[in-house]
């Protein structure tokens, strides 16, 4: 169960289509019940071996993917969990993702949740609701296998929702692995376009760095979200030569990644962003702030930054880490092959 699925893009939707692909090539059946705020009713199809049934929902701003038609929804929710042995539920801040949790476990159905749970909500609004939404997950998810993406994760969900978790983070396409990095005049950030991301803050190294260091280098941005008008009027106000898009085919993307400078990720937030994950793996320098960013500690090519420090102590760090990143060797990262052979033996039961 999936907030959405491919073509549709995100971080999630990545993950689930990655491992379940795998797992239908070595022998295994795979459906994926996956919201889709673009359609009425709901469609079945099959795509790359996976069987996907998109359901419509309501996503508010993107987000928390509220199921439509819910007396139908239950009765074929019903029908599927009959049929598998099991349901794995991907992402806490999903509605329709946590409802499925729910009837798998009311069904007795081995159930493995992964939350890709951040610890809070991003504005007052949320973080007010949150507390009420994490007091309703506590309740249900009782007995389910709890697996997350990175160890400082597993520490926010045993201390919020009372149960440890198993850990295996996620991989990479196996040819991601064969590329390398070969730097241009650009730094790179892609994901969701939120304040608590502090691409702002980024802007500021990289102008920083242009104007303390002589470098010449523009900022890309790829991604959407509600933050992405305020942050267009930051980057003129700034000066920083830069350029503001959506998100990028995946191939696009990843050719994109191989020639930048560095790729920039200063969120506050996260569980475990992709990104990172595809830069370590062709060997892209990468900065990334703490706390969350101590998930890659001992990462070749990777520099862990305060953000409690002036913008001007960050660009320092960074210019002596591109000094000495190119001497370092690639990252070791898993590949998505790897990864699911890892669920199988530790989520799934074998």
């Amino acid at each position: 169960m999936a907030p959405g699925y491919y073509p549709r893009i995100g971080g999630v939707e990545y993950v689930v289509k990655s491992v379940s692909e795998r797992l239908v090539k070595i022998g295994h059946e795979v459906t994926v019940l996956a919201g889709e705020p673009g359609v009425k009713s709901p469609r079945e199809e099959d795509v790359n071996g996976v069987r996907v049934i998109r359901w419509p929902t309501w996503s508010p701003g993107g987000a928390y993917h509220f199921p439509r038609k819910r007396g139908l929804f239950r009765k074929r929710l019903n029908e599927l969990l009959g049929e598998v042995d099991v349901l794995h539920a991907h992402n806490i801040h999903s509605v329709i993702a946590v409802e499925t949790l729910k009837a798998a476990r009311e069904r007795g159905v081995r159930v493995v949740f992964t939350p890709y749970y951040h610890g809070t909500g991003h504005t007052a609004v949320r973080r007010f609701l949150w507390f009420f939404w994490r007091g309703y997950i506590r309740r249900i998810v009782g007995s389910s296998i709890v697996h997350t993406v990175s160890r400082l994760e597993a520490q926010l969900v045993e201390r919020d929702l009372g149960v440890e978790a198993i850990t295996i983070e996620n991989g990479v396409e196996e040819w991601v692995r064969n590329l390398e990095w070969s730097p241009r005049d650009y730094v790179l950030y892609s994901g969701r376009i939120e304040e608590y991301k502090n691409i702002h803050i980024l802007a500021g190294v990289v102008r920083a760095l242009n104007e303390k260091y002589g470098l010449d280098l523009e900022l890309k941005v790829f991604g959407e979200g509600p933050y992405k008008s305020r942050l267009e009027r930051i980057l003129r106000d700034m000066r920083v030569r830069y350029e503001l898009g959506g998100f990028k085919p995946f191939e696009e993307y990843i050719e994109t990644l191989s020639h930048a400078v560095f790729l920039g990720l200063l969120s506050s937030k996260e569980s475990y962003p992709q990104s990172v994950n595809e830069a370590n793996a062709i060997g892209v320098p990468v900065v990334i702030a703490k706390p969350w960013g101590l998930n890659f500690e001992g990462r070749k090519r990777t520099l862990i930054v305060d953000l409690s420090q002036y913008v001007e102590a960050i660009a320092r760090s960074v210019h002596e880490f591109l000094k000495r990143a190119p001497h370092e060797e690639k990252s070791l990262v898993p590949t998505w092959s790897e990864v699911a052979l890892e669920y199988l033996k530790k989520l799934y039961g074998g």
